[in-house]
């Protein structure tokens, strides 16, 4: 088993990254991702759903371009509180971004749009990001527009092993924006090294300072995995032994709540002890030098998030930015801030400049090690409807 990373062993918070007064840049490229997952279909296994969405690009780019993200995804100048790269593809193209970090959780935000992307409104986003088996609804379900990809040449910076999942065989609606690992944070002084699901759901000590994710594949797969099953592949049987536990454990008061990014701030003040969590917001968004990640014995997930286009987006002006951040310094520079997976060939070779902490990190840089021990949640699984049904009854959303 690999030996807990230490994320903060050199304690690097966000806001000390961009204090340093030099936006700086981390990378991954991962040539051997699919091999170490076991996949040989892409990032996910699953066929194309089909899609009646369709694109007509005028190549002119619009005024505005409106971006939906997730919390601290994007580099942020702490003491300007503008953002670097954002600031400078307006100077670029002449177009504001107005960017919106309105996703803390993929159910959560599809619900609150559902409504007007099934009647084919316009839901005043250009681009947003999504996890993988999010993107796979999106597009199954008809609401995302083509790319323009001849305004994307950059796209060729992709990584390899994310170029062709199974969900968009030929990436004609996506884009990855990070991928990411998740794992176990634990806090060392409090609690010592916690490294199994089984610890989380039935360690006495830890009774009430546990949080979990409100993501489906994140639970659900590492507690399958956890009870032998295979959370690639999901089975009707692995579903249903991972459900009992994880009630068992809501039950008892075992699991003080699910959450999205917000265990952050649990874990920094110490009223949580463990938790599953995102390995970039270990690696930078933690404030406590007592906080370590660790993959789980039985396998850590692996995941991507990926732009999409929704529909009434502006395809040219969204796919313009797409080929921008693929650039590899502006890559670098994200990745930088972020502390996640980032997935443009070419970005590592500009790290040493900006930011040389980061060179090494086993939560930007995953060994090969690391990988072989992953896996990547089973797409179709993630939406089925009675599964979301009964794993929302447990979490209580």
């Amino acid at each position: 088993m690999t030996e807990p990373f230490k994320g903060m062993l050199d304690p690097i918070t966000r806001r000390q990254l961009l204090r340093r007064a030099a936006a700086g840049g981390v990378t991954l490229s991962l040539p051997a991702l699919l091999a170490a997952c076991g996949g040989d279909g892409g990032i996910e296994g699953q066929q194309p759903g089909t899609t009646e969405a369709t694109t007509s690009v005028r190549q002119e780019l619009a005024d505005q371009l409106v971006v939906a993200n997730w919390p601290l995804y994007v580099d942020v100048n702490e003491e300007t509180k503008k953002r670097p790269t954002l600031e400078q593809f307006t100077q670029d193209t002449g177009v504001r971004v107005r960017y919106i970090e309105e996703i803390n959780d993929n159910e959560e935000w599809f619900g609150k749009y559902q409504a007007q992307l099934a009647a084919g409104d316009d839901i005043g986003r250009d681009l947003v990001v999504l996890t993988d088996w999010m993107a796979a609804r999106m597009i199954r379900l008809g609401y995302v527009q083509e790319k323009d990809k001849s305004a994307i040449p950059n796209e060729e910076n992709l990584s390899e092993a994310l170029r062709s999942p199974g969900w968009d065989a030929n990436r004609d609606f996506s884009l990855p924006w990070q991928s990411g690992l998740t794992g176990i944070a634990y806090n060392k002084k409090t609690i010592g090294k916690v490294s199994t699901i089984d610890q989380l759901l039935t360690d006495q000590k830890l009774r009430g300072k546990v949080t979990f994710l409100t993501e489906l594949p994140d639970t659900m797969g590492l507690i399958i995995a956890s009870q032998g099953g295979d959370p690639a592949s999901v089975t009707d049987d692995a579903f249903d032994g991972a459900i009992s536990a994880l009630e068992e454990a809501v039950d008892s008061g075992q699991i003080r709540r699910f959450t999205g990014n917000d265990y952050v701030e649990d874990l920094a003040s110490g009223n949580v002890w463990a938790a599953l969590a995102w390995s970039g917001d270990v690696a930078a968004g933690i404030d406590n030098p007592d906080v370590e990640f660790t993959v789980v014995d039985t396998g850590s997930h692996i995941w991507t998030d990926n732009m999409l286009i929704p529909n009434g987006g502006d395809v040219f002006t969204a796919s313009t930015f797409m080929n921008y951040v693929y650039d590899p310094r502006v890559a670098a520079q994200i990745a930088a801030y972020v502390y996640y997976i980032t997935p443009v060939i070419g970005a590592e070779d500009e790290i040493a400049q900006f930011d040389d902490t980061a060179v090494g990190n086993e939560l930007i840089f995953p060994s090969e090690e690391t990988l072989a021990n992953t896996f990547i949640f089973d797409a179709e699984a993630a939406d089925n409807p009675d599964y979301r049904e009964r794993f929302q009854a447990v979490i209580g959303a």
